[in-house]
């Protein structure tokens, strides 16, 4: 026996004459139903090798020396623009200044229609340097007009109402009776807030933090500090009952990256009753995503806890009403790296899909014929008897 004929021994796929096969209808149907099938899978599983894998691992976070941005898109249908400040502060207490900033605001109608078609640039807490213009703006180069006592070397002159408030709050006073101020009474200053008190407000942007513990909140009156506490001037308000329902549009902190949702997006709070303050302690997990090009976008992903209270405004009593967002960071990174999947893992799934179908469609054919022939046969049998 030669070696050829040895060989013909280990085949495992022995053929059958071509006078012994037979070629049934529905031997064609499942055959054509069972090519679709392998192509639709094959797609499928060519469509899956094409897409990228994404590898979770855990690190310790060791960039402390980075930036915070945080993303907010937040809208208040029931406090006016004017009525708001917002304030950022570290773990400390103390308010950071100097951030890097582009927060706006944007009136709206008691109906939630847009007031004005530009929004106004924000700016965040005490802020001198911006206040010297204000502080100096007159009718007259050489008009200078009384800060009621909030004088210094630096500002001598207060003519308008927003410099006398500007004044008070370096000094840490509280800005008690507009009335009794002359520049509030010329510019109508009480007249102002009543006229905007239906209004709504969109606040919007981004801030740049240092990335440690902190907050920031958008709460009514503005904001001095007061023997190094940090406070909120609402004195001109009176009794007014400040409704903090608000709208999260949005809240992130870093840039967005694939497949990572924000918790508080879309997120709609409705006050039930006035002045509430409302706090959402956020846990911040600093994450990397490494993609296949090398490019490495650094962002945060969070989770949340939400606390409400109501406060007394006028005392102080229990907090201040307005929206706070507390938050930490976590000593650890998540990071996720883009990974193309494995060559060798697409041809064992087509193999496997080739393969599965083929013998199921061989079984169920198989079945079909027999089932054809038995039943056959019964019909034969019952005409010759």
């Amino acid at each position: 026996m030669d070696l050829a004929s040895r060989l013909k021994q280990f085949d495992a796929y022995p053929k059958t004459l071509e006078d012994f096969r037979v070629k049934t209808f529905g031997g064609a149907l499942v055959t054509g139903i069972s090519s679709v099938i392998m192509l639709l899978l094959f797609l499928s599983e060519f469509n899956y090798y094409l897409t990228t894998e994404v590898h979770p691992e855990l690190f310790v976070d060791t960039t402390r020396h980075q930036k915070l941005r945080i993303n907010i898109d937040v809208f208040f249908p029931k406090l006016a623009c004017t009525y708001l400040s917002i304030d950022a502060m570290d773990v400390s207490g103390e308010q950071q200044s100097d951030l890097e900033h582009n927060i706006f605001k944007k009136r709206y109608d008691e109906h939630g229609k847009p007031i004005e078609t530009e929004a106004k640039k924000e700016d965040l807490g005490d802020k001198s340097a911006e206040a010297v213009k204000a502080l100096n703006t007159t009718d007259s180069p050489n008009k200078c007009e009384s800060c009621y006592g909030a004088e210094t070397m630096e500002y001598p002159c207060c003519n308008t109402c927003e410099s006398v408030r500007d004044a008070y709050r370096r000094k840490g006073w509280a800005f008690r009776d507009p009335e009794s101020i002359d520049q509030c009474k010329r510019e109508h200053w009480k007249d102002s807030f009543t006229a905007q008190q239906n209004e709504g407000c969109q606040i919007y942007g981004y801030i740049e933090v240092s990335k440690v513990a902190g907050n920031f909140h958008i709460a009514p009156g503005k904001s001095f500090q007061q023997q190094h506490v940090h406070v909120h001037d609402l004195q001109p308000f009176g009794a007014k009952q400040f409704n903090v329902s608000h709208h999260i549009h949005s809240l992130s902190f870093g840039v967005p990256i694939p497949g990572v949702h924000n918790p508080l997006d879309g997120t709609n709070v409705s006050a039930e009753s006035g002045s509430l303050m409302y706090q959402y302690f956020v846990k911040i997990v600093p994450t990397v995503y490494k993609k296949l090009s090398g490019e490495a976008v650094w962002s945060n992903q969070f989770s949340f806890t939400k606390h409400k209270r109501p406060v007394r405004q006028l005392s102080g009593e229990h907090g201040l009403p307005g929206f706070f967002v507390l938050y930490e960071l976590s000593p650890m990174l998540v990071q996720y790296t883009e990974k193309r999947r494995s060559f060798t893992h697409f041809l064992t799934g087509v193999c496997a899909i080739i393969g599965g179908v083929f013998t199921v469609a061989s079984l169920i054919d198989s079945m079909i014929y027999h089932s054809a022939r038995a039943l056959k046969k019964k019909i034969e049998l019952g005409k010759a008897t």
